[in-house]
């Protein structure tokens, strides 16, 4: 299958079906990547930590010891990092956070829709979500913008800080992220705060306080946690709302459908098209056999639109019952930010259908699917009565 060339083609989700069916598993390029495009195949790798390794980086021991990152590390490192920040995502204390997000979205969605048309990313996806890091973290609101523009400079460019020398962009925004926290854990060590940050900075591990620069690795981790899987999932909710009208005036009826509207949102468009492993050994996944070392990518957007998993898949059925999609992944890595994202896309999807007749995408947008976090700009049309 290795030799095997996949014809290009514009639509991902024809792509997707095409490798479901004729190449589950395949190395497009000699010495590339191993795609993984069934659901079945997917969720063997997400479960095999011990096999399928999420320590991709080409870093140093020193490096990773240094700075770790729990999306890229393996227990026990991954395990230590997540029990320190995960009680942030609890579903306890993000549920504590519904007043703050509903506040902060009427805010937003009232004046969305009282223009004719708006970026909706600028107007909602993207300060609804980095709001609330904000608070957690315990930063100034009009900063918030600005972590926007960092997380999708470095996040757009993930594969380029992983496996080679990122650009200068890319390293500038890393920076100016960097030397901002600095200086609030500098300040937060002399005068301490209540807040998520302030916490991590007071936090006593095996090993003593946590160091700057772990510090650093988690404020980075919440705003991709806490932010592109919200942008993501509410870009995807409109672009759904765009091309199927009914779902819109369905939700607007029975707004008891808005938790599997959000499930089906997940699925359909999942905000994170795929994610990225290593092999660990020898290996071999649905017949073809992998070497050690190899780089895996499990496709998550081509997993939720699995044929022998979903009945109908490629139609988006707002009240799909059982739903079981991996838009956010799986095992230990399931992502930290699940619950909040949920949150936020349902009391999102509420606001607007409550504020307006519909929306859809302005005159010329065109509609991208499988883009990491969601697009940077996506300019709506507001429908009025």
């Amino acid at each position: 299958m290795s030799d095997v060339a996949v014809d290009p083609i514009d639509n991902p989700y024809e792509r997707y079906a095409f490798l479901r069916r004729e190449q589950p598993v395949v190395q497009e390029a000699a010495d590339g990547p191993w795609m993984v495009a069934r659901h079945a195949d997917v969720m063997t790798i997400l479960r095999d930590q011990k096999t399928f390794s999420s320590d991709v980086a080409l870093r140093s021991d020193e490096e990773k010891k240094i700075r770790p990152s729990m999306l890229f590390s393996d227990p026990p490192v991954h395990n230590r990092l997540r029990k320190l920040v995960s009680y942030a995502f609890k579903p306890g204390f993000v549920e504590n956070q519904r007043a703050l997000i509903t506040d902060r979205c009427e805010s937003l969605v009232q004046a969305l829709a009282a223009q004719d048309e708006v970026d909706l990313v600028q107007a909602l996806a993207a300060p609804l979500p980095v709001t609330v890091i904000a608070a957690m973290l315990g930063v100034e609101e009009g900063d918030t913008l600005q972590f926007k523009a960092w997380s999708d400079k470095i996040f757009s460019n993930i594969a380029d800080l992983l496996f080679a020398q990122a650009g200068e962009d890319v390293q500038r925004a890393a920076a100016e992220m960097d030397s901002y926290f600095l200086e609030r854990i500098a300040m937060l060590r002399r005068q301490p705060a209540n807040n998520l940050l302030g916490r991590l900075v007071e936090t006593q591990t095996d090993e003593g306080k946590l160091t700057d620069q772990e510090l650093l690795s988690f404020c980075s981790l919440l705003l991709i946690a806490g932010n592109e899987t919200t942008t993501g999932l509410i870009t995807a909710s409109v672009r759904i709302f765009d091309e199927m009208p009914q779902t819109f005036k369905q939700v607007q009826e029975q707004p008891a459908l808005i938790p599997s509207f959000i499930e089906e949102a997940l699925r359909y468009y999942s905000p994170f098209s795929a994610t990225i492993r290593r092999t660990t050994c020898d290996t071999v996944l649905a017949g073809q056999a992998i070497k050690r070392g190899a780089l895996v990518i499990p496709l998550i957007a081509s997993a939720n639109r699995d044929e022998r998993v979903f009945d109908r898949p490629d139609e988006f059925v707002i009240d799909r019952s059982p739903n079981p999609h991996v838009a956010f992944g799986f095992g230990i890595h399931n992502c930290l930010g699940a619950h909040l994202a949920r949150l936020e896309g349902q009391i999102a999807i509420a606001s607007l259908t409550r504020h307006m007749h519909g929306i859809r995408l302005a005159d010329g947008e065109v509609s991208v699917a499988g883009q990491l976090g969601g697009p940077s700009s996506l300019r709506v049309k507001i429908i009025k009565a």
